[in-house]
């Protein structure tokens, strides 16, 4: 029994970026010298998750078979001040017109089109600094080295909309493969079966002075809009397209009615989405060479449609009657709207959107006589501040104040000049 055909235009994957490695904690050892300081090196940063557009692609396929990526951890930092090797990036190619949205709320992270050809989903953990950067006058003797940033993971779904200037609309078996396959370099299977094709066939028209990408948007049925057969799948590649192109069966060859098609597709459209039912149509009434009555099958679709601004073009897509004229008005309404393709604005922002981490914590250590902050999210702060720069101590300050750990302490009982010591640093405290 054959599996049943997937179309690959959407897909859920895991991406994950690499650890930060953790900094070092060592002290230098040489002959003859009793008490060497900290040397403790930097952990390397881990690997950044990126996607890029492969225009050699056309599907989603690979992402169907594996569901997770990972890029690599940084390496931990060496004694005698060694850095530790920073884990490699990992590059995920997507077709030209794949939007990625945060799979929980579905909220756009980025539309890979345009000029938007490699873009950032996913930074590593920086490495954490070594004990040699916290020797000081009053902690000479550090044992204390910076964690590494976590590693950040997010599931994603990838979506992908065809970057097409017209899409073909139509029952199965109007004629859709034959015609795409006459005017373009596109090479569709082509069978007179009952179902429809199962991945949309890109194609380019070549014409004197330029040319347009036609896409064959597989055969719409009734409840396409509703998530019908493929429906779903299928109506998502239109919202790029500028102009879309109905071929209906004028001859009816199976029994068709060329003008109740183009309203049942129609409403499908309308269902789906305001964008999409408005944009620029155009029918090409195909089979008119074995239509019994071509002259009054035209005429009724014209009487119907034209008053609406469609126009309405008889052809053979296999005599190739009518294809130029066809072909030229598709390439002016292409020109006229050429910058109509929508272009999703990013939504969802990793770095800043993920659930919140856990909780820090404020204490006093009597037996030091110090008070101690810790926890996930001061440690992150710590990897991202500069405390030696005046700037990066004042953001640090207000980082303390927004999130009230300032108003703990104070609840505490501290009082100026008291020492705050947090992982490796040690404050005196002033109002």
């Amino acid at each position: 029994m054959k599996g049943k055909a997937v179309f690959a235009d959407v897909a859920t994957i895991t991406i994950r970026s690499g650890k930060g490695g953790d900094g070092h904690v060592s002290f230098h050892r040489e002959k003859f010298v009793a008490s060497g300081g900290p040397d403790g090196g930097d952990g390397g940063d881990g690997g950044s998750v990126y996607f890029t557009i492969d225009k050699g692609m056309n599907t989603l396929r690979d992402y169907r078979y594996k569901r997770s990526y990972k890029a690599s951890d940084g390496q931990e930092g060496g004694k005698n001040k060694c850095h530790g090797k920073n884990g490699e990036d990992i590059f995920l190619a997507v077709p030209e017109g794949t939007l990625i949205k945060e799979a929980l709320s579905g909220r756009v992270i980025t539309d890979m089109s345009g000029d938007n050809r490699k873009f950032l989903a996913l930074k590593g953990g920086h490495g954490g600094n070594g004990n040699m950067h916290y020797a000081t006058s009053t902690m000479q003797v550090p044992r204390y080295a910076q964690p590494g940033q976590p590693a950040m993971e997010l599931k994603v779904v990838l979506e992908l909309k065809c970057i097409a200037d017209v899409g073909l609309v139509g029952f199965p078996s109007v004629g859709k493969s034959t015609f795409i396959s006459r005017v373009t370099n596109a090479r569709p299977k082509i069978a007179d079966y009952h179902f429809t094709t199962l991945e949309p066939n890109l194609g380019v028209v070549d014409l004197e002075g330029g040319g347009f990408v036609i896409a064959d948007i597989p055969g719409l049925i009734k409840g396409a809009s509703e998530g019908a057969g493929l429906g779903l799948d299928f109506l998502r590649h239109i919202e790029r397209t500028k102009v879309l192109l109905h071929i209906v069966d004028a001859a009816g060859v199976e029994g068709r009615d060329p003008v109740e098609d183009v309203y049942a597709i129609n409403k499908e459209l309308e269902a789906y989405s305001d964008q999409v039912s408005n944009k620029v149509q155009i029918i090409a009434a195909n089979k008119l060479d074995v239509c019994e009555d071509p002259d009054g099958v035209l005429k009724r679709l014209r009487n119907e449609f034209e008053s609406g601004g469609v126009k309405v073009f008889p052809i053979s897509a296999v005599t190739g009657e009518g294809i130029k004229e066809l072909l030229s008005c598709l390439d002016g309404e292409v020109k006229k709207h050429r910058d109509d393709s929508p272009v999703f604005e990013q939504e969802y922002f990793p770095e800043f959107d993920r659930p919140a981490e856990e909780p820090y914590t404020v204490s006093y250590d009597e037996k030091e006589g110090v008070y101690v902050i810790e926890g996930p999210r001061i440690e992150k702060m710590l990897g991202y501040t500069n405390l030696e720069s005046e700037k990066g101590f004042l953001f640090f300050q207000k980082f303390l104040k927004d999130n009230g750990i300032l108003d703990e302490l104070t609840e505490l009982g501290i009082n100026d000049g008291d020492t705050v010591r947090m992982y490796g640093h040690e404050f005196d405290y002033y109002k």
